[in-house]
């Protein structure tokens, strides 16, 4: 693995530096022996003159987009700093995440070690996997807030950066190189917004209206490869960009893909975004998986890209600080992302009626009802925020669901959510932000004082979404009981708990404790299907309900580590009772089926 370019790398890092002139911009070297040691990156900054304003190093507390607290100093070994002959100058750690400089007008390089974060336990508050870093035999991850810290002042600050890595290995970013090897940033939160995924990859590119889209993929054992993977996503691609209306806001993108034993989701970025899913054959449902997965985290180049607030775009690296307006960020993103593919073409209705059914349920039964949106944004870097976190993909996507109908209802047709996003987009663009506490005035200003109303009581408040009434405005019913007659089978009652791609039970009923199954369980594989891959399409209810009641069910259980291990259950007879169904309505009107027509275009 190690080359005579690595070794060399290796010899200056360690090596004094010598006389030079300050260079102009913060120059990191940061270099990766996956061979050397326990998994660790050396960092080493070459900076311009400091003043005392720069005294502290400073480490990132959070990044834009985790909505966790990281603390990064957590992950920091051996810091140092040093004059421009190389002579050690004095520092001491004073917080968890800021280093202390002894002589900041004198200090020319400071270098430091820093763990990776998915192989080095901490006490608390760990760091969701695709949020942090890696470095491995064949590959490596790296967030710039794993890695990088800045001198106190100069976030703003134009960067360099060289990574020093195995001569094989290819390097997956959006950044482009210059002659030198250098990627250039225009400041730390650019840096951090660009995540590098390097090792033995493949990789594929696109055009995609106005843009160049590429995708680099790692897969541990090659069973995923770059491009069959992008010709998976090319009718995604193409729908996002007839939902945008022609031409992206973004004239490079790249996707980041690490297919490997677990599944730990995604992160989105301005220009790129970056999955850990769980490695598995690219099956076509395995690709639709992906495809919606990265269908939501494409959909953030509107928003936040182009729509944000002051809070993102002064973003604060030191104390967390949330924003009312997650349920833009990421519940209108959620929204979007399966929008977009039903006006395509590429989901049927009924798929996208049982996405509703999901966020409802969700809402309703794992959720506190009682928690608004907006209060979900402002804490949600606290323990409390982050209990209800997932509702904002859930109730914030049907939200914006039945936004999109009010608006529609109020401009007779002409105007929908998507068409006053591309509004504020086209408005406000990457470089000036929305207002973090006048916004729900000003989005109401642009389009009628009756959304006023409805962000008082649906986003700021915690009143029922009215899906009968909004819905039914286009032929679809809402039921939140729908009592069928049907006898069906059942598990009998059950919950799951999904963590880390693997799928536990977290509640189980008579006829699946007479089996012997308990509660902790893992659920392997369920009528003979393997749970894999980011979808679990094996826990369906209509699966179980093809079923004849009274039949066995073949489930696959492992317990505390043990190997898996078969068990029959008898499943049992129930009514068919559908809980916060969707469904066209057969006695809809000629209005109502006009209006649906509208509601399925990109106005």
């Amino acid at each position: 693995m190690k080359t005579s370019f690595f070794g060399l790398a290796a010899l200056l890092a360690a090596a004094p530096a010598v006389a030079a002139p300050a260079p102009k911009e913060l120059t990191y070297t940061v270099s990766m022996d996956p061979a050397a040691g326990p998994h660790q990156f050396q960092v080493r900054l070459e900076t311009p003159k400091l003043g005392k304003e720069q005294a502290v190093y400073q480490f990132a507390a959070t990044a834009p987009g985790t909505y966790q607290v990281m603390d990064m100093g957590r992950y920091v070994r051996q810091f140092e700093a040093f004059d421009a002959k190389g002579k050690p100058l004095g520092s001491k750690q004073i917080g968890p995440n800021q280093w202390e400089l002894a002589q900041p007008t004198k200090t020319r390089e400071i270098r430091y070690t820093i763990a990776e974060t998915w192989a080095t336990p901490v006490p608390e508050h760990s760091i969701y996997r695709m949020c942090g870093s890696s470095l491995e035999p064949d590959h490596a991850l790296v967030n710039g807030q794993t890695v990088l810290g800045y001198p106190q002042g100069w976030q703003a600050k134009p960067l360099r950066l060289k990574l020093n890595h195995p001569a094989a290995w290819t390097v997956g970013t959006v950044l482009v190189p210059d002659g030198d090897g250098y990627f250039h940033a225009k400041s730390y939160d650019q840096a951090v917004d660009s995540p590098i995924l390097l090792g033995n990859l493949t990789n594929a590119q696109t055009k995609v209206g106005n843009a160049d889209v590429a995708l680099y993929c790692y897969s541990a054992t090659g069973l995923v490869q770059a491009t069959p993977l992008l010709a998976d996503m090319q009718k995604m691609l193409g729908a996002a960009q007839a939902f945008l209306g022609g031409d992206l806001p973004v004239k490079r993108y790249a996707f980041l893909y690490l297919f490997s034993d677990k599944s730990a989701g995604a992160w989105e970025h301005s220009y790129s975004s970056e999955y850990i899913l769980r490695e598995g054959a690219l099956t076509p449902e395995f690709a639709q998986g992906v495809v919606d997965i990265a269908a939501h985290e494409f959909f953030h180049i509107v928003t936040p890209l182009n729509i944000h607030s002051e809070i993102i775009e002064r973003f604060n690296f030191v104390h967390p600080t949330g924003s009312q307006h997650l349920w833009l960020y990421e519940g209108v993103t959620e929204w979007a992302s399966h929008m977009m593919q039903l006006r395509g073409g590429l989901v049927p209705l009924a798929d996208y009626l049982a996405v509703l059914h999901n966020e409802e349920q969700y809402d309703r039964t794992r959720s506190d009802t009682t928690y608004a949106l907006s209060k979900l944004g402002l804490n949600s870097f606290s323990d409390e925020g982050q209990r209800q976190y997932n509702n904002i993909y859930q109730r914030g996507a049907l939200t914006a669901s039945a936004l999109d109908l009010r608006l529609l209802e109020l401009s007779h047709g002409t105007r929908g959510l998507r068409d006053v996003l591309l509004q504020l987009a086209k408005k406000y663009g990457p470089d000036s932000p929305i207002s973090e506490q006048n916004f729900f005035q000003d989005f109401t200003a642009l389009t009628y004082p009756e959304i006023g109303d409805f962000f008082r009581r649906y986003v700021q408040g915690t009143e029922p979404l009215p899906l009968k009434e909004y819905f039914g405005r286009i032929g679809i019913r809402y039921d939140a009981v729908l009592h069928t007659g049907r006898q069906v089978a059942t598990l009998g009652p059950v919950a799951y708990d999904v963590r880390e791609g693997n799928v536990y039970y977290k509640q189980v009923g008579p006829a699946l404790q007479a089996a012997g199954v308990a509660v902790s369980d893992q659920l392997v594989a369920l009528g003979g299907v393997p749970l894999a891959g980011p979808r679990y399409l094996a826990l369906d209810p209509d699966q179980l309900a093809a079923r004849p009641p009274g039949s066995d069910l073949a489930l696959s259980i492992r317990r505390a580590g043990a190997p898996a291990k078969e068990v029959r259950v008898k499943l049992a007879a129930a009514e068919d009772v559908q809980r916060y169904h969707f469904a066209p309505d057969p006695a809809a009107t000629p209005g109502q089926l006009a209006a649906r027509a509208v509601w399925l275009k990109n106005l």
